[in-house]
């Protein structure tokens, strides 16, 4: 007769933690993530004047434009980069109704795309020699600032390699500038800025423009957060 192994009380509660983290795993690959923009935006449609002096209105969509560049962003160096924003841009211009114009037509407006990146080597709010360490010498705490480690035993080691691998952390904006072909007034600014650990990508950069035209041509006044979704 076989005797039967003795099961430990905690056992089915363990398998159950156990499944319902394989389910959250599962599901996390079906979530999206959160691109959480602080946009600002400008419009100043009115300040355009007309023939008559009287004070022109909104523009509604369809209209057409052509891309101006800035010095800098005709540089050989940077034109590739400058390319492929404006290509992103042209996708998130024409989910608003404005598209390029055709070379034989002279469109009423112009746009000026930009973007930066900011790559900082670790998250603002954390620190070098916060959090603990192990190792050879065990777990211990660093004193903020210092280069000793406090060992499980209590001993104080001098150990300046012991600092934490930093994951970096990036600071990103665009912004759009719409001017008056003809006068060069600009008409309308906005700006979106992001922050996080996700590296560079098209899907990025695409969801933050999204979000610098949130409300356009006619946005909110002031500093507003703007939540776009991508699938993981």
């Amino acid at each position: 007769m076989t005797t039967p192994i003795p099961t430990h009380p905690w056992s089915s509660l363990l398998r159950t933690a156990v499944a319902a983290g394989a389910l959250l795993a599962l599901s996390g690959c079906a979530s999206v993530f959160l691109v959480d923009n602080q946009v600002q935006s400008y419009a100043r449609w009115t300040d355009r004047p007309t023939p008559s002096g009287a004070a022109s209105a909104i523009p509604q969509a369809p209209q057409v434009f052509r891309f101006e560049r800035l010095p800098s962003q005709q540089d050989s160096r940077t034109g590739a980069g400058q390319d492929e924003l404006e290509k992103l841009a042209t996708i998130a211009l024409s989910r608003v109704g404005w598209t390029p114009a055709a070379a034989s037509v002279t469109p009423p407006w112009t746009v000026e795309v930009s973007g930066g990146t900011l790559r900082l080597p670790r998250a603002p709010w954390e620190s070098p020699y916060d959090g603990y360490w192990g190792g050879g010498f065990g777990p211990g705490f660093g004193f903020p600032g210092r280069d000793y480690v406090v060992t499980g035993t209590g001993q104080i080691i001098y150990a300046p390699l012991f600092l934490r691998m930093d994951t970096p952390y990036y600071k990103r904006e665009v912004s759009l500038v719409i001017r008056h072909a003809a006068s060069g007034r600009v008409v309308y600014e906005t700006r979106a800025a992001h922050d996080g650990r996700w590296n560079s990508s098209n899907a990025l950069w695409t969801a933050m423009l999204d979000a610098a035209l949130r409300d356009f041509p006619a946005p909110p006044a002031g500093l507003r957060q703007v939540n776009i979704e991508l699938p993981r």
